[in-house]
Formats: C-alpha cells, sequence, structure tokens
C-alpha cells in the first residue's frame, strides 16, 4: 500500500470515526517469536499464526470519544488533561478492560469481531515480514533524523502517523504508547525437548494471571522505543498515561 494511501486512510478514519477503522489484512505464517536479549523473551520458538487483521494505527482520542458517546463508558483517566485529549493522537489512561469494552462496541460497529491481539500477533506484526531484525525498521536504534516525530512536545502522546510505518504499513509498534495485549503476562513456556522442530499454533497465555502483557514503546520513556520482542505487563486495572490500545481483527 502506497504512504499517500495510508495517510489518506488515516485522516478519513479520523474524520469518519470507528466505522472508518483502517485495517491492513495479514497472512499469517510461521515466524522466530522471542529474542535472547533478555530472560522474558527466552525461548525463541517457531510459531505459526493463522490469518488476521491489524489497525493501522492505535485507537485515537477522537475514536475513544465516539464510543464514550455511544455508551457512556466511563472516561479513561487523564480526559480532563488536554495533553492526552487531542484527536488525532492514541487515547491513553485506558485499562485493558476499557480497552476489551472498546472492542466489543466496534465489533457491532464494523459488524466483525474486533479484539486485542495475542503476543505473538503483536510481534508478528511488529515484525513487518523481516525476520531477525531488532526494531520494526531494521537493527539500528532510533535515529531522531529518521524517525522524528512531529511538533507535539515531549510531555504527551504523538499524532497517529507521525513516524514511519513497517514493512507492513503499519504505524508507532515500538514507540509512542504501550498497548494491552489479550494474553496473560508469564514466561514463554520452553518447546518440548522430543519435538525437534515443533511449531506452536496460535499461542496463547495462560488461562489466568495477575498482570496483562503488553507491547510497544513510550513517549514518556527515557527510551522512547522498544525492541520487536521486548515485552511489558501491567494489572488489567491500571490506567497509566502511556497506556493505550490497538484493535485486532479476524480476517476476511
Amino acid at each position: 500500500m502506497a504512504r499517500d494511501e495510508q495517510d489518506s486512510r488515516i485522516a478519513r478514519a479520523l474524520r469518519e470515526g470507528p466505522a472508518a477503522t483502517p485495517f491492513v489484512e495479514l497472512p499469517g505464517g510461521t515466524f522466530l517469536m522471542g529474542s535472547d536479549s533478555r530472560s522474558d523473551e527466552l525461548p525463541v520458538r517457531r510459531v505459526a499464526l493463522k490469518p488476521f487483521a491489524v489497525a493501522l494505527v492505535p485507537v485515537t482520542n477522537a475514536d475513544y470519544a465516539r464510543f464514550l458517546a455511544a455508551t457512556a463508558h466511563e472516561p479513561p483517566g487523564f480526559w480532563g488533561d488536554e495533553r492526552f485529549t487531542q484527536p488525532s493522537s492514541p487515547v491513553v489512561g485506558v485499562s485493558w478492560f476499557d480497552a476489551v469494552a472498546y472492542c466489543e462496541w466496534l465489533s457491532n460497529v464494523l459488524d466483525r469481531t474486533c479484539r486485542l491481539p495475542t503476543e505473538a500477533e503483536r510481534e508478528y506484526a511488529t515484525r513487518g515480514g523481516a525476520a531477525g531484525v531488532r526494531y520494526p525498521w531494521g537493527d539500528e536504534p532510533w535515529s531522531e533524523g529518521v524517525h522524528a516525530h512531529g511538533p507535539a512536545g515531549g510531555d504527551r502522546p504523538h499524532p497517529v502517523g507521525s513516524s514511519p510505518p513497517n514493512g507492513y504499513g503499519i504505524y508507532h509498534l515500538a514507540d509512542n504508547v504501550h498497548e494491552w495485549c489479550s494474553d496473560w503476562y508469564a514466561r514463554y513456556e520452553a518447546p518440548d525437548p522430543s519435538e525437534e522442530g515443533a511449531v506452536a499454533v496460535d499461542p496463547r497465555g495462560p488461562e489466568e494471571g495477575t498482570r496483562r502483557a503488553s507491547r510497544g514503546g513510550s513517549w514518556r520513556h527515557g527510551v522512547k522505543v522498544s525492541r520487536i520482542a521486548a515485552r511489558s505487563s501491567l494489572p488489567p486495572d491500571y490506567r497509566y498515561n502511556d497506556y493505550g490500545m490497538r484493535v485486532y481483527a479476524e480476517a476476511r
């Protein structure tokens, strides 16, 4: 998809609301998930995913305001602070439960099953079709000259589309806000040593836990971006001003 077409779809979504949510349809496939950079990213394992769809950008304040108006859902944390309510910036201060509620509402709006991603889906989407790289753009660290954001200050999220997309045309997968995943956070299970070359098919996290997994970088961290395989987590009822969400959907 050409960059000007992507920008046009984002502009339309900001103008028309959640009914115009722009998705990228991904084919699924097999990839190596994890890394040896940190212990909770091990073991590196082969994972197979079925096709699914990913929104081009995180859910914006403009989208979330329409959800609040339609449902009378409780506003997110920081909703009264203008730094965190700019229409074109990602919504923040949403708990995991808020994110799930938004996906359920959007499913009805779009007549399509919308949801949060598994960690495996999130990592596959972030890789953008490239194998073995550390960041969505390659192995080099974030460069302000190449990946610079727009004019927003350093005390708030940046407008969606303000840094380059990855190989699939998806924006902000390593920067801007952390994004909730559907999985409970836990160490990865080691593959059965008797099954050489085994593939984990559409893996999910454990059935229960205390923290939900999340992925992506944060506008308020000293290091603004995260590696593709980097993991984070938070109790599901917490609302932080650098935690947002992105909608995933079943394939069409």
